[in-house]
């Protein structure tokens, strides 16, 4: 066994709907690992078991600051900017997290749902129309979240094409690096006018809100601009990624999608079961140590490294049985999707009510969607940051 432990990370898969076989060894042998990082040949501890990542996801010993000494941020050598709040540690990140946090609670996002509901039906209706077989990432996986947050922010109907072409180069796999930046670079020019309108002529959106309330967060203008760039791309990659690999996998268990057009009570579990299974945040959740800990009986010392492997995590066998089941009537599914912790992810049930409502809608209006092409034929992502597909042939 310990002649086939991992050297290095990230850890290849080797069936791409599956984390590496690997991991199941490492959680019952080997809790935590010491690797080294392919990109830059630091040392990290790698954890793979469910209860030791919500340890140290929830002990603030480890720091999530990119610009700490020590810390795996894969190619990431400047501190975090203004605003990007899931770089930073207390007070700070609670300071900027504060002020959009009231805009993610269940009341404000379920005040969406019609939103969400014909963006979905709108991107459906498209799809159908253009015929079949369809690139069902160009047509729904990438506009859909993107469209969404177009919504939540105020963006202006007339600009989101304008948004949807960035996040398209943002996601593209074959733009170069340097033409990513540019685009970036003008998503944030954009936002930064948005905000400048946004506070002179507040409207019925979060921008509106966080603008008008900045004093109250002691915000800064650059700040509010930084958390809605933070908001628009995180929110945008992991969604789009998650909707193309988890309709994959959905497709692939027609019985769940039958279960589910059956009985539509089953969607959140659908949601919940899928997050699980198929966990998009490939790399994993990056830490450094603060001071010494001590997890699974190992003392990580201050200054090292740390990666959660949250794929490995929920699909350890401790805290989900049959864990390479897709079972969507799992009993307490405490998947760690979202990560854990202070930095559980915010817009989580922006990302939930996204999800259902697409799922709900898609088998329902199309049922008898399926894959257009064998599994081998389908371009997966391989950059190991997040998991997903680069395309997803469909047709009906």
């Amino acid at each position: 066994m310990e002649a086939n432990l991992p050297t290095s990370y990230p850890v290849p898969r080797t069936c791409p709907l599956d984390p590496a076989p690997v991991f199941g060894s490492l959680r019952e042998n080997r809790r935590l690992h010491r690797v080294r990082l392919d990109f830059d040949g630091s040392e990290v501890w790698l954890v793979t078991r469910h209860s030791d990542a919500r340890a140290v996801l929830s002990d603030e010993r480890f720091s999530s600051d990119f610009s700490r000494e020590g810390f795996p941020a894969r190619m990431t050598v400047q501190p975090p900017g203004p605003g990007t709040f899931i770089r930073m540690d207390p007070p700070e990140h609670s300071r900027l997290r504060r002020a959009v946090v009231d805009e993610f609670k269940r009341k404000r996002v379920e005040a969406l749902r019609p939103a969400v509901q014909t963006i979905v039906d709108d991107l459906i209706d498209s799809m159908l129309k253009s015929g079949s077989p369809a690139d069902l990432v160009q047509c729904i996986a990438l506009p859909l979240p993107t469209l969404v947050i177009c919504e939540l922010l105020g963006v202006p109907y007339a600009d989101r094409h304008f948004f949807q072409e960035c996040t398209g180069v943002i996601g593209d796999h074959s733009a170069t690096p340097a033409r990513r930046q540019v685009v970036r670079d003008e998503l944030r020019a954009y936002i930064d006018r948005l905000v400048g309108r946004k506070t002179e002529h507040p409207e019925d959106d979060l921008l509106s809100r966080v603008a008008v309330e900045r004093d109250r967060d002691h915000l800064t203008h650059d700040e509010i601009v930084g958390i809605a760039t933070l908001l628009m791309i995180a929110g945008f990659e992991t969604i789009a990624n998650q909707i193309g690999v988890g309709t994959l996998t959905l497709l692939r268990h027609p019985e769940q999608i039958r279960a589910l057009r059956a009985d539509p009570s089953l969607v959140p579990g659908v949601v919940e079961e899928t997050l699980r299974h198929q966990t998009v945040i490939d790399y994993g959740l990056r830490r450094v140590a603060v001071q010494d800990v001590e997890i699974a009986g190992q003392t990580i010392r201050a200054g090292e490294g740390v990666v959660v492997v949250l794929a490995s995590a929920n699909r350890d066998e401790d805290a989900f049985p049959d864990p390479e089941r897709l079972d969507p009537r799992r009993e307490a599914n405490e998947h760690l999707a979202f990560g854990h912790g202070l930095h559980q992810c915010v817009g989580q049930l922006l990302a939930r009510l996204q999800l259902g409502v697409l799922w709900g809608t898609l088998f329902t209006r199309v049922p008898t969607l399926r894959t257009a092409v064998p599994l081998e034929e389908i371009p997966f992502r391989t950059d190991m940051f997040v998991h997903g597909v680069h395309a997803l042939p469909v047709t009906w």
